[in-house]
Parts: structure tokens; C-alpha cells; sequence
């Protein structure tokens, strides 16, 4: 409620009045009816009400990203298969830094990882902290299981710099967008506390 966020932006040292949190308030309530889970999700919530303090993040801005699959051979990705099934993913990241943009190819085993190799790729020299900061688990939830493979889903996004673990969270129809949102929320709230 009211007094737990007022709690958590003192916590933050956030200066945020009695209009702003309610302000906050509403947006807590749309999202989390659209999906979201604050509560599972405290760095997301926290970089929320820091954007509504006034905060704008400026470690990056995305300008877009593609992600591709290829599926080269076998009949099927099941285990119980003889046939060996090659599948390579790349994400492409277009992103500006300041006034510089940065385009980015990545690779991974699926689509958060190489989405994550090509953010790593993109600014990493800029800010060394990527380093030491890693995803150590992804969940995936169906929000509205009768949409079949239409449905919303909810990732959630467990991230640690060795010192520290969060969460972060994306919302979306997309499960790449989904995972997208979360992935972000988690490198930016890394970065803002890298020197914590």
C-alpha cells in the first residue's frame, strides 16, 4: 500500500510528495493489472518510482533489436530424438549512448542470451561494471492461459553482481519483448548501483 512505498522511497532517499506517490500508485495498479508483479520484482519497482521522482536513466536508449533463429537440421528439438538439432540465435541491438549510437550483434542459445551477449557487446567498453553482472535465472509465467500461444506472459529476471541479487520483470503479448523489458531493467538497475 501507500505507507509500504512511502517506506521504500526513504529508503531510496526519494523526494516524492503526496501527488507523485499517488501518481506511482495508479501506475502500480494499471500494470499489475496488465501483468506485472511488483512484489517478485523490487529493482523494477525501484527504477519505477525513481522515474517518477524525476530520474531518467541515461546509460542507454534503445533505438531497436532483431532476433533471429535459424533451425538448420533434424526433424525436432525433442531429447528422445536420434537426429541432432542445430539451432543458432543472434540478436542485433541498436542503441545510443549520449550521442553515440552503437550497433550490436550477439549470439546465444536462445534469444535473452544472445539479446545479453549483444548488450554486452554495445557497452561494455563504456561501462566495465557488465562484467560483473549476470542473469542467474528467467522465468517464464502465461498470464491468460485460454490465448494458447497468444497469451501475455510475465518474465521475471534474477540478476547478481557478485554482491547483490534482484529482480527484474517485462510484461508483453512478445515473450522476446517480455524478455527484453526485463533484461534492460536489469543491466540499468546493475549499472545505477555499480558503485554502491
Amino acid at each position: 500500500g501507500r505507507s509500504t512505498l512511502e517506506m521504500r522511497a526513504a529508503e531510496l532517499g526519494l523526494d516524492i510528495d503526496g501527488r507523485v506517490l499517488g501518481d506511482v500508485i495508479d501506475t502500480l495498479k494499471r500494470l499489475e493489472h496488465a501483468g506485472y508483479h511488483f512484489e517478485a520484482a523490487d529493482a523494477s519497482l525501484e527504477l519505477l518510482m525513481r522515474g517518477a521522482a524525476g530520474w531518467e536513466q541515461d546509460f542507454f536508449r534503445l533505438e531497436s533489436f532483431r532476433v533471429s533463429l535459424d533451425h538448420r537440421s533434424g526433424t525436432g528439438a525433442r531429447a528422445w530424438n536420434d537426429v541432432s538439432v542445430e539451432v543458432d540465435t543472434e540478436a542485433t541491438v541498436k542503441l545510443w549512448v549520449g550521442g553515440e549510437r552503437r550497433v550490436a550483434v550477439g549470439e546465444g542459445n536462445g534469444p535473452v542470451n544472445a539479446l545479453d551477449t549483444a548488450v554486452r557487446t554495445a557497452l561494455g567498453d563504456i561501462y566495465p561494471a557488465l562484467e560483473n553482472i549476470s542473469l542467474t535465472d528467467f522465468k517464464v509465467r502465461v498470464l491468460d492461459t485460454q490465448k494458447g500461444t497468444g497469451a501475455v506472459t510475465r518474465v521475471l529476471v534474477d540478476s547478481t553482481d557478485r554482491r547483490r541479487v534482484w529482480t527484474t520483470i517485462g510484461v508483453s503479448e512478445n515473450i522476446i519483448e517480455a524478455s527484453w523489458q526485463a533484461l534492460a531493467d536489469s543491466v540499468v538497475y546493475g549499472l545505477l548501483h555499480a558503485d554502491d
